[in-house]
């Protein structure tokens, strides 16, 4: 779905105002995890390009993290919908070996009380103030998973007032239900989100 022809054109390059979000890329949400993402595993590559140019660009970089206590509500023994993942300071909490989290990058933890959930990386994080404080306009956001996450992310993005860029090669959904990341990606457009990919973006 394209954009709506009254969008503002998106600059070629991301500039002053713009920060990178890069959601939950954690070894459990990889394939062979403990809520493995099929191919979760492809964005790591286009999400090292997009960490290059903001790097470069001197740009803000945040990583977020699910960071879960053990007994956390949405595990399933809580009667929650998903198998135990991503618990505090565990090898599948941690972010992949192949994924380049630069000195100075920021990162955030959400769903770290066990009665509270939180897909959305706005939740109880006290991200959007910090974006407010470094004068964050727009946000680019990949990661995982495209039908949960990362659709939270950029809907509350879009609630606080931000401009929200999805990248759309650099995320993978769930799929629970046939469809799910395909209907989450219309959402997200319909609500104002921009489609990107790297070739539109790229130098």
């Amino acid at each position: 779905m394209p954009p709506p022809s009254d969008a503002p054109a998106l600059p070629r390059l991301p500039g002053p105002g713009d920060a990178l979000l890069v959601v939950d890329v954690q070894n459990d949400f990889l394939p062979g995890g403990a809520l493995g993402v099929a191919d979760g595993d492809r964005v790591i590559a286009p999400l090292n390009r997009y960490i290059h140019l903001f790097l470069q660009a001197g740009l803000p970089l945040v990583f977020t993290r699910d960071w879960h206590p053990p007994d956390h509500c949405s595990f399933q023994a809580r009667g929650g919908p998903w198998p135990p993942h991503c618990v505090a300071g565990s090898p599948g909490a941690a972010f992949p070996a192949g994924l380049h989290i630069p000195a100075g990058a920021t990162v955030v933890s959400k769903g770290a009380s066990a009665e509270a959930d939180a897909y959305s990386a706005f939740q109880g994080t006290g991200l959007g103030a910090y974006l407010q404080r470094l004068g964050c306009r727009r946000v680019f956001v990949g990661g995982l998973a495209t039908d949960y996450c990362v659709l939270a992310t950029v809907r509350d993005a879009l609630v606080q007032g931000l401009e929200a860029v999805l990248l759309r090669d650099a995320v993978r959904p769930v799929d629970v239900s046939p469809g799910d990341g395909q209907r989450a990606e219309d959402e997200m457009l319909r609500l104002g989100a921009f489609p990107l990919i790297w070739d539109e973006v790229a130098p």
